[in-house]
């Protein structure tokens, strides 16, 4: 036992370690890559070669290992993580069907690794960062004579699978290549060690799942359901709500600072100068210096897209400051009149969405106002500025836009799903694996060796055997399923004593019997002196009658291991009933006048109440029916001819029918108070000359072709004339 624990808990290490060195691998290939301009990534070689030789789970945490240290040196590198996951999933599938090791399956895997991933990291590129990527892209864009800027999609697309195929080939040759200089029993304590127990059964309940021998709702499909959809679910759930929070905090945050923008804009503005500002413009003493102050709030709150400062009545606005439109305008040199502010003075009518608040802002009223038109989703604050008496005199008004916003969120999204997809597939896998290694595995296993015993019967070779494998499986998962593996074995030791204390007693029990079956033979033999070792010989020929049945495929449905067993033990009592017939007519040594014929007949009415009460006392059905059938009907004849029923053909019992053959062949050689024993030759005669009128055809047939172990039983217990 200790030494298995050393055994596992080395091959435990090993399998850390090749985890720890596939990401090593990884990284280093691809730092090398990166700091010395080779155009390509290797950065799933100890991806492939994990998958290869250990499965898919170790692979994907070397993908997402891998991906997660790149980050450090480049960024970017997070969101490709689903990309190296991707090939992990790839490779352990395509292992399972296809050798890599062929050329053909080589080149295979490397077109569709590469087109896969290839499609991955252009949508990526192209949709999300918005570069071109690695250099070898960017030399290959300007070879083709293209702009990076303005390179067509079908174009950056076509690029990036030819990169990926050529990254990928490489890959897997250096992975292969390794897997090559690693010992082959080092790759086999590798793959040990993500075991939980003796890894032959592990193969094995594989192999029984992949069958079809499992259950069609199988506990490792309920198990993978239950996590994918917790996962999922939970996924959806936790993104959804971080992002609404997200973006609803942001809704906030923007309308908070246009309104601390508008109070802020209030106060640089001087209310006694506003009708000069209106009626002078931009050429009144001052204006041009709070103008510029204006502009500097409106740049330091990044969210405000226009700051402006209007005179409101009833009717509609008067501009008093308008800044100009700092993202339409930004970059122009001469921009259009409808992207610079409006003139002091200018007028204009109020808008739907400011009338129902006119009210408000006309008794000077701080105001929020939310629209969504045609102009997108907007957001407005008016500050009112007031004079030294406090009398309204215009508003200070601040404009945001959530267009941006939701572009943003969109974006950030995106980046966030794509972040999570390698972790919450790793925390999958993670599931999937210590289920497969706690549960699946263990419970199949030990299903398996139920299944031995079970199918062993009472076969105590295979039970043997069977308890032997059981405790082979060696399941050490530390939980319950430990336990209960452990009390399944107890379990099936206790089984199989239990059977083979049964097999014993069943032995001895049939010894006893067997024993109790001569002793009441001989009790009828010693009674006629004649007869000799008669019921052994009779018992001898039913046996070889009965195997020659069953060799020639003779009454299939009726031989069985059992008919020929109760057949060859019960034979010694087809002359039971003889106890009850008297002295003078059982040891007559002249031939029997008709009315002592009679009696003699009753012998098998007799023998067959006699076991008739025997099989009600005993319970013997089974056992002692076969015994009464030969006693009773073993002389009928096959033309209905005999006694005392007068049945003919299989109406007869087959033991009464195999029992005629012997009874009558053992009569003819053996010596009787009123008659020699027959020559051998002359006995075969009259049994062959019996064949289908007082014998089966079929028992005379396999008698005939056993004739020389006939020879043998009766020379064993008297010599032939």
């Amino acid at each position: 036992m200790r030494a298995n624990l050393r055994k596992h808990a080395r091959d435990r290490r090993l399998h850390f370690l090749a985890v720890v060195l596939g990401t090593a691998v990884n990284v280093v290939l691809n730092v090398i890559c990166t700091w010395t301009g080779i155009p390509l990534y290797l950065d799933t070689t100890g991806t492939i070669g994990a998958s290869l030789m250990d499965g898919v789970f170790p692979a994907i945490v070397i993908a997402v290992a891998t991906n997660t240290i790149c980050t450090l040196y480049e960024s970017e590198r997070i969101y490709f993580g689903c990309i190296n996951i991707l090939i992990a999933i790839l490779s352990a599938w395509y292992v399972r069907k296809k050798s890599l090791h062929k050329p053909k399956e080589f080149v295979v895997f490397t077109l569709v690794a590469g087109l896969v991933s290839g499609f991955a990291e252009a949508s990526i590129r192209w949709w999300l960062i918005g570069d071109s990527g690695t250099a070898v892209l960017q030399f290959l864009v300007s070879a083709a004579g293209v702009a990076a800027e303005s390179i067509p999609f079908h174009l950056f697309l076509a690029l990036n699978i030819l990169i990926n195929i050529l990254d990928k080939g490489l890959s897997l040759g250096i992975a292969l290549l390794i897997l090559h200089l690693i010992p082959e029993e080092t790759q086999t304590m590798i793959r040990n060690g993500g075991c939980r127990q003796n890894p032959l059964y592990v193969a094995q309940a594989k192999e029984s799942a992949e069958s079809g021998e499992n259950s069609i709702f199988s506990l490792k499909k309920r198990v993978t359901i239950l996590l994918l959809a917790m996962s999922v679910l939970l996924v959806i759930i936790t993104g959804a709500v971080g992002v609404r929070v997200h973006f609803q905090n942001s809704v906030v945050e923007r309308k908070t600072r246009i309104q601390n923008a508008a109070r802020f804009a209030a106060r640089l503005v001087d209310p006694d100068r506003i009708d000069e500002f209106i009626a002078e413009g931009k050429s009144a003493p001052g204006y041009s210096e709070t103008e510029e102050l204006l502009y500097e709030v409106r740049e330091d709150a990044y969210d405000v897209r226009y700051l402006y400062i209007v005179r409101i009545d009833e009717t509609g606005s008067t501009y008093v400051f308008d800044l100009d439109d700092k993202e339409e305008y930004a970059g122009y040199a001469n921009a259009d009149d409808d992207l610079l502010g409006y003139e002091p003075g200018y007028f204009e009518p109020l808008e739907d969405s400011v009338k129902p608040y006119v009210g408000d802002l006309l008794s000077g009223k701080e105001v929020l106002i939310e629209t969504r038109d045609a102009w997108g989703w907007m957001a407005t604050a008016y500050y009112p500025i007031t004079d030294a008496e406090g009398n309204l005199v215009c508003y200070a008004g601040a404009d945001t836009t959530f267009d941006a916003l939701v572009d943003y969120t969109e974006d950030f999204s995106i980046r966030t799903v794509l972040i999570l997809i390698s972790f919450f597939v790793l925390i999958l896998a993670f599931g999937l694996n210590m289920a497969d290694i706690h549960i699946t595995y263990p419970t199949r296993s030990m299903i398996l060796s139920i299944r031995d015993i079970i199918n062993a019967g009472s076969d105590q070779v295979r039970l043997d055997e069977s308890l032997k494998k059981i405790r082979a499986i060696d399941i050490h998962t530390d939980d319950e399923v430990e336990r209960l593996y452990h009390a399944l074995c107890d379990l099936a030791l206790d089984q199989v004593e239990q059977i083979r204390s049964i097999a014993r007693f069943s032995e001895d029990n049939a010894k006893m019997q067997d024993g109790l079956i001569i002793t009441m033979a001989d009790l009828v033999e010693s009674r006629d002196p004649d007869t000799g070792a008669h019921v052994q010989k009779t018992a001898a020929y039913v046996k070889t009658i009965v195997e020659g049945l069953k060799r020639k495929g003779y009454y299939v449905e009726k031989i069985t291991p059992t008919f020929m067993s109760d057949v060859v033990r019960s034979a010694p009592l087809h002359d039971i009933g003889k106890i009850h017939i008297p002295d003078n007519v059982l040891n007559k040594p002249g031939k029997l006048d008709p009315e002592e014929f009679e009696i003699m007949k009753t012998h098998t009415t007799a023998g067959k109440r006699i076991l008739e009460k025997a099989i009600q006392t005993v319970g013997a059905e089974n056992y002692l029916k076969e015994a009464r059938n030969m006693a009773a009907y073993h002389h009928e004849r096959w033309d209905g001819n005999g006694y005392p029923e007068k049945l003919h053909g299989e109406e007869i019992p087959l033991s009464a029918r195999i029992m005629a053959v012997a009874d009558v062949f053992d009569a003819l050689t053996s010596v009787r108070v009123y008659k020699p024993a027959f020559p051998m030759e002359k006995a075969v005669t009259i049994i062959e000359e019996g064949s289908g009128t007082q014998f089966d055809p079929k028992c005379v047939e396999v008698f005939l072709e056993a004739l020389p172990e006939i020879r043998k039983i009766l020379e064993q217990y008297a010599s032939v004339p």
